[in-house]
Order: structure tokens, then C-alpha cells, then sequence
């Protein structure tokens, strides 16, 4: 069967409107979006995205059937937000039949919004901030958890924290990672790319360049990685906010690694990867921990938010903001072959546990179909909607 056809029959038997709305992205929440429209829309639901004009440009939500109608909402919150606010209104004045937010951000701008229609917020992020702007995110969280009919959380924790905020009705909804594409390139030929020589591990980091990923913690133990014989390389693929300063530290303590940007073969730099490195002060199933099991490569992550879940006994997991734990645990690995090789069997074993794309889409169509059950369509009613690209 193939991916398409499986989306299509888990998702048939919804055959609603439902608008699903995000704020900036770059990264997973816009590529789980994107899923989950292609999956909706093959199953014959109706399928506005509603999210900043650079997100469609990035996601491409059109070219999965759905409609996309541009709503800015920038990363923090801004005066602008009132127009975000107008602008949802409008398009929840037709007929929409669910609203599905995802991201705090997204969800405080639906919740203003006070749609008619059941509101689903998913929560994809945790507030680590402090200060103002954390207490802001604090005051947001409790708006967006009793005005939601529905709270989803990516990971447990999540879900525990909607709860202890007031969340009516709190439920755990795992976002799996979209497949990855087959690996264009040999290994050699990815390795060849950065100069690594046969012998010399190459490990790897995927995100966003952000404070919360932690990218200060890897630099310093990588510095400390040039007196391994022969010395690892290790490379960092993402853009954000960060890029200047992790630039500067990385400079400053000559540590071996090598800042790649945005990039699009992480299934190609996967394949020449002799470890996977996660090193965030908190995640909920983040993607490339699922990228990386997914692809048999031995993970190295910070034991935080959802990563332990996920993972189980197929990665080592060490304390966050420690640059000795992490040292520690990437030179074992490095210097025992046979672990590794274990671990990546682990790996994959693992990643055949979790939800598929399609078992995600079926879950929000069971979810949207008991919020409006009026839009529940019998088996073998054929498809009515007209999924135009507006």
C-alpha cells in the first residue's frame, strides 16, 4: 500500500472543515502540519492553513491539497497580534467546522479570537523562558487551556502541564516525525563533502539555532575533543537567532565543528553520521531524535521533557547543561564498536514502536469527528469538497 493510499483510508470518514493555524516556523510544527493536511485532505476533509506567508513558502502547504490564507503571527507576541486576530475571524466566519492551533503562539490568537467552533490546541513547547516574556507565556498557557475544548500535548509532560493549568478535557498526541527520504549519497560521498578521513568519527546535531537547544554545551565539549586521535568532525545543520554567537564561541575555543545552515539531505548527512547528537534543555518528540533512530545512527540526547519516552533504552541519555556528561558519553561510544552497532539495532527497533504519519492523521480525525459529528461521512459517500488552492 502505498503512503497515500494509507493516509486515505485511516483519515476516511471525516469530511468537515477544519482550519489548522501556526505561527512562525522553521521547523517541525510547520513539516507536522503539513503532514497532517496532506493526510486530511486524502481522506476528504476540507483544510484551510492559516499561518504566516513564509511558512507556505517553506511547507508548501498548498501543494498538499489544502487551502492556505496568510495570518502573521510572529515568533513573541506584538501589537500586530489584533490584526492576527481579525484576520482568523474572518476566515472562521465561513464554514469551518473545527479549529485546530498549534503552538502557544497560534493557540493564544485562536483563543482571542473566541471562534463559534471547538477549539484543539496542541502543545508543542514547554515555557522555559523567565522574566517578562515568561510570565507572558505563563498568563497565554492559561488563557489557551480553559478556552480550548481540547488540549493536546506532544509529550506527557506537556499534557501534565495543560492539566495543572485548567485544561477541561487534556490528552497525550504523539507527532510523528514525516518518513524520511531515501539518502541521495553514499557514505563516502557525504563524508568526502567535509573532508573526514575514513577513521575519523563524524558526528551530528540537527535544530533550530536557538538557546534552547543548547548548542553552548556542545561546543564545550567539543573543544575538548581536538586531542582525540584522530579528532572527531562535527557538524551543526540549522538556522536561528543563534548563528553569530554560536559562530563567535566556536571560534573562540576552536572547537571542531562546522555550522552547515539550513539543509535539506538530513537523510543524506545521516548516512555518513557515525553519532547523533541531541543536546536541548527540553524537547517533546523532537524530530531529528526520531530522524536519527529512524535511521539505525546511535543517539547521544539530554534526558528532558519527552526524550526519554520516545527513546526508551535505544539512546544514552545524559543530564542537560553538562558539557562532562555529554564529553563522557560520546567518547565511550566512539572507542566501543560493538555498543554502537547495538544501540543502532535498538534504534530502529524503537522507531518501529512509534505512530506512523498516517495513525497521527486517524487520531485527529477521531478527535474532530466527536467535536463535530455532523460532519461525520457514512462509508462510501463519496467526496463533496472542493479542495481548491486559493
Amino acid at each position: 500500500m502505498s503512503a497515500r493510499s494509507e493516509r486515505s483510508e485511516v483519515a476516511d470518514g471525516w469530511d468537515g472543515s477544519v482550519v489548522l493555524l501556526l505561527a512562525s516556523s522553521t521547523g517541525g510544527v510547520g513539516q507536522h502540519i503539513a503532514s497532517v493536511a496532506r493526510g486530511l485532505v486524502a481522506g476528504g476533509a476540507s483544510v484551510t492553513v492559516c499561518g504566516p506567508v513564509a511558512t507556505d513558502q517553506q511547507f508548501a502547504f498548498t501543494a498538499t491539497g489544502a487551502r492556505f490564507v496568510p495570518v502573521e503571527i510572529p515568533a513573541s507576541p506584538t501589537p500586530a497580534d489584533g490584526r492576527a486576530v481579525a484576520a482568523l475571524r474572518r476566515v472562521l466566519a465561513g464554514p469551518v467546522d473545527v479549529v485546530h492551533a498549534h503552538g502557544l503562539r497560534a493557540g493564544l490568537v485562536a483563543a482571542l479570537a473566541r471562534p463559534r467552533q471547538p477549539l484543539v490546541v496542541t502543545w508543542h513547547n514547554a515555557v522555559l523562558a523567565g522574566g517578562l516574556r515568561g510570565r507572558l507565556s505563563r498568563w497565554a498557557e492559561r488563557i489557551i487551556a480553559r478556552r480550548a475544548q481540547i488540549a493536546l500535548g506532544a509529550s506527557a509532560d506537556l499534557v501534565e502541564r495543560a492539566v495543572a493549568i485548567g485544561a477541561r478535557d487534556a490528552r497525550l498526541a504523539p507527532v510523528a516525525a514525516p518518513a524520511l527520504p531515501t539518502a541521495r549519497r553514499s557514505r563516502a560521498a557525504v563524508r568526502a563533502e567535509f573532508g573526514v578521513a575514513p577513521d575519523q568519527p563524524l558526528l551530528l546535531s540537527v535544530g533550530r539555532l536557538h538557546p534552547q537547544k543548547r548548542y553552548d554545551v556542545l561546543v564545550e565539549a567539543a573543544a575538548g575533543w581536538r586531542d582525540m586521535e584522530p579528532p572527531p568532525v562535527v557538524l551543526i545543520a540549522g538556522s536561528g537567532p543563534s548563528y553569530l554567537p554560536l559562530a563567535a564561541d566556536i571560534s573562540a575555543v576552536r572547537a571542531p565543528i562546522t555550522l552547515l545552515g539550513h539543509r535539506t539531505d538530513v537523510a543524506d548527512l545521516l548516512a555518513g553520521a557515525d553519532l547523533a547528537l541531541v543536546t536541548s534543555d527540553w524537547e517533546a518528540r523532537q524530530l531529528f531524535t526520531q530522524e536519527a533512530l529512524h535511521s539505525g545512527v546511535p543517539l547521544v540526547a539530554t534526558a528532558v521533557g519527552g526524550i526519554p519516552e520516545l527513546v526508551g533504552d535505544a539512546a544514552v541519555l545524559v543530564p542537560p547543561a553538562d558539557p562532562a556528561a555529554l564529553d563522557r558519553a560520546v567518547r565511550d561510544l566512539l572507542a566501543d564498536d560493538v555498543r554502537r552497532a547495538e544501540l543502532g539495532r535498538r534504534g530502529l527497533a524503537r522507531a518501529g514502536t512509534w505512530p506512523t504519519e498516517a495513525e497521527t492523521v486517524a487520531q485527529l480525525v477521531g478527535l474532530y469527528a466527536e467535536l463535530a459529528p455532523g460532519a461525520v461521512r457514512p462509508a462510501g459517500t463519496p467526496h463533496i469538497h472542493d479542495h481548491g488552492r486559493g
